[in-house]
């Protein structure tokens, strides 16, 4: 028998593979702010309230030190009125034969953010190989599998490699992985960046896409949102043509630094003024 919260997500998940609700969810990820704690991410988030967002990302490491004692932080967490898109895992290096996560940390991680009240584990992984690319299908799908039995989707993220020199991998993910099991937070800032038309991805791919990250660039340099060359004009009628509604969430990190309102303010205005939706 379905829980409440497992018919919920299962709707969740039909709307963003079928037709689409009315509007788009803005949200943001944290890494434009410099957490050393559970408080330090508690702050963030009363920020990210008052500048409207429906809802936030944060890396796993932010939360961590929660999955002990997870009633209180789940309390402190929805008492900022935002809702928890995702967990994510973004490692230095990552299992040489997955090329994701080891089972061992997003299995403990899942567990955790579930208990947390987070919606997605979302997981980056390194480049495959042709020939590895189907032993990283297989292993994205027994996530997804794992993340089902606690609640959570699974969602995969791109970096740059992904979309570097006309590579497709995202799409050949796509087409390997269970759409039941896997959905995609793509990182059109990435794949922007390395050169991809992340607006014939979008009209292309748009019905496993569960979010989007998007950052802008001017040549290497990473700028706020909307100061670079970044088409959010053109990927806001797409979305527009195509119904889509999952969410957009805004990331403003930067090599070396963590530049916090300076950056995420204007970007939050860009979104809003582009993308509307639901705050």
């Amino acid at each position: 028998m379905l829980s409440r919260r497992s018919f919920t997500l299962g709707l969740a998940a039909s709307s963003l593979l079928g037709a689409g609700r009315s509007s788009v969810h803005l949200g943001a990820q944290t890494n434009a702010y410099k957490i050393d704690d559970f408080d330090g991410l508690l702050s963030v988030l009363g920020k990210l309230q008052k500048f409207g967002f429906a809802g936030f990302e944060t890396g796993y490491r932010n939360v961590q030190s929660q999955f002990d004692k997870p009633a209180p932080a789940r309390d402190a967490i929805n008492a900022t009125g935002l809702q928890f898109f995702g967990v994510h895992i973004w490692m230095p290096e990552y299992d040489r034969e997955t090329h994701i996560a080891p089972a061992s940390l997003y299995r403990n991680v899942a567990l955790g953010a579930a208990k947390l009240g987070a919606e997605h584990l979302i997981l980056s992984g390194a480049p495959a190989t042709a020939q590895a690319l189907d032993k990283k299908i297989v292993a994205l799908n027994a996530a997804g599998k794992f993340g089902a039995n606690v609640e959570l989707r699974v969602a995969y993220h791109n970096e740059f490699p992904e979309f570097a020199n006309g590579k497709m991998e995202v799409a050949a993910l796509m087409e390997g992985t269970d759409p039941k099991l896997v959905n995609f937070v793509v990182d059109m800032g990435h794949a922007f960046h390395a050169g991809a038309d992340v607006v014939g991805f979008f009209g292309q791919h748009h019905g496993r896409i569960a979010g989007m990250h998007l950052r802008d660039f001017r040549g290497d340099e990473q700028v706020p949102l909307g100061q670079g060359a970044f088409p959010l004009a053109q990927l806001a009628a797409r979305m527009k043509e195509t119904q889509w509604s999952g969410w957009l969430l805004n990331e403003e990190e930067r090599v070396g630094s963590k530049p916090g309102d300076a950056a995420m303010r204007p970007a939050r205005d860009k979104l809003f003024q582009v993308f509307g939706g639901e705050a």
